[in-house]
């Protein structure tokens, strides 16, 4: 009876819910139609909603690049990187903040051809206020399609010198003048700029402030700008006349800002060309193999020192260096080497730290603050290289004069004890040096005496009896 009861509800609640199961997948699946039909509108949609969210994606790319160091193959290279990459990417424009003192002809040739050669138009901006763009850094700064300065800067002082830092003679003087004038004239001409203050600037090593370079009539520069946000706004829709005489209106509103540096080695490289650092590495190299020559095989010191005086070498190649300078460094380090093994009482030590001294005042001749080295430094460096070489060869004379541990050498006057009698002109064994050899002697030993070494003869000694007095120190008979 409670069974039957039992069974017509069970069925019918089961026939109440198949049609909501039913209806329920229907609605599902007409959903996931839905789903699948508007989902390639939907992330359209996304897609058009996130690319107008970056209106950067469109914008006008500008490069910028700064450039505080010498003018020489590695800030050449960097330049020259940063005006390939700019065209590849078919930038707008390329900015170059430019500080530096000056550089190699050569360098800044190889420069101002590429960006002559740019697809993309370069500016060169001389900035912040406080700095300058000298000599080299001035015939880049008129070859550029445009020029601008920041308040406070100046450029100019474009006269050559020696890539030794010694003087030229007459001819030669007049020859490189002329030829870097000849340059900085039709750089000039060709950018519609103000050719006979780029003249003086090479010929009579005229400085132009910004003022002075803008107001000229025709100007050395293009525009003053405070900083680098100012310098693009006042660039925004200006007309740009070509090096081959097209013109182009740079368009760039909101611009997309690509900032490259100098590749890790590209830094290395031109920290190296650093007036101090070349000398910390040339005083290391010299000391590095003066090591490796007092200790034969040695090797780490013969390494480092080749590395460090190549690279001081390298630097060399850049700076404005005087060999004479150089010379007096590699005299006075002789000096030194020779005061440890000759006995002059200091002279030779004096004279050698005197021409170490005078050297590196000679070594770099520039009237650039950034190329000097100050008397501080080279006082410090000098004697810290004296001491240490004085200290060193000290030290190789010592163990040059420490008696023999090892040969024939280190055998004689070794103490040792007899193992057997020994009688006048006879043979026995003595033990010495932690071995037993055959020995003989001039007088009679008994087993357990204290005898010495006299003499080696191949595997065989000569002994003497080792006496020691009583109540005194030991001595030899």
């Amino acid at each position: 009876m409670f069974v039957d009861s039992i069974h017509p509800l069970r069925y019918r609640t089961t026939s109440g819910i198949l049609p909501i199961v039913m209806s329920l997948l229907l609605v599902h699946r007409r959903a996931s139609l839905a789903v699948f039909w508007l989902t390639p509108a939907l992330i359209t949609t996304a897609l058009l909603v996130a690319e107008q969210d970056n209106p950067s994606r469109d914008a006008p790319v500008v490069y910028a690049a700064e450039v505080e160091a010498l003018i020489h193959p590695v800030s050449a290279e960097y330049i020259v990187q940063t005006l390939d990459r700019a065209d590849a990417e078919e930038a707008e424009l390329v900015v170059l903040t430019l500080r530096t003192p000056g550089g190699l002809v050569d360098s800044t040739r190889t420069i101002n051809a590429r960006i002559i050669e740019s697809k993309t138009p370069v500016v060169i901006y001389v900035g912040p206020g406080g700095t300058r763009a000298a000599s080299a850094g001035f015939l880049i700064t008129i070859a550029a399609d445009i020029a601008a300065m920041a308040p406070g800067t100046h450029i100019g002082a474009a006269h050559p010198v020696s890539g030794t830092g010694a003087a030229m003679d007459e001819t030669m003087a007049e020859k490189a003048a002329s030829d870097v004038a000849a340059y900085a004239r039709s750089l000039a001409s060709r950018r519609n700029r103000n050719v006979d203050l780029a003249e003086k600037a090479v010929t009579e090593s005229q400085s132009f402030t910004e003022e002075e370079a803008f107001d000229a009539e025709p100007p050395l520069i293009d525009l003053i700008a405070s900083d680098f946000e100012d310098l693009l706004v006042q660039l925004h829709e200006r007309e740009v006349v070509r090096w081959d005489g097209t013109t182009t209106v740079l368009n760039i509103a909101n611009p997309r800002i690509e900032r490259l540096s100098m590749s890790w080695r590209q830094q290395v490289l031109s920290a190296i060309a650093h007036p101090q650092l070349a000398v910390l590495l040339f005083s290391l190299g010299t000391l590095g193999l003066t090591i490796e020559l007092w200790n034969p095989g040695a090797m780490v010191p013969g390494i480092v020192g080749g590395v460090c005086l190549l690279l001081a070498f390298f630097a060399f190649q850049i700076l404005p260096i005087n060999y004479v300078g150089l010379l007096l460094i590699l005299f006075g380090v002789v000096l030194l080497v020779l005061e440890m093994v000759t006995p002059t009482y200091g002279l030779l030590g004096t004279g050698g730290i005197v021409s170490m001294v005078l050297g590196a005042v000679m070594l770099i001749d520039s009237p650039a603050p950034e190329f000097q080295l100050g008397m501080p430094f080279i006082l410090a460096t000098m004697l810290a290289l004296g001491l240490i070489t004085g200290g060193l060869s000290r030290l190789a004379v010592r163990a040059q004069r420490t008696s023999a541990v090892t040969g024939v050498s280190g055998m004689v006057d070794q103490i040792g004890q007899a193992v057997e009698p020994i009688s006048v002109g006879g043979a026995g064994l003595v033990s010495t040096h932690g071995e037993i050899w055959s020995a003989t002697a001039d007088e009679a030993i008994v087993a357990g005496d204290k005898v010495r070494v006299v003499a080696v003869d191949g595997l065989h000694l000569t002994v003497r009896r080792f006496v020691r007095p009583n109540g005194g120190s030991e001595t030899w008979t």
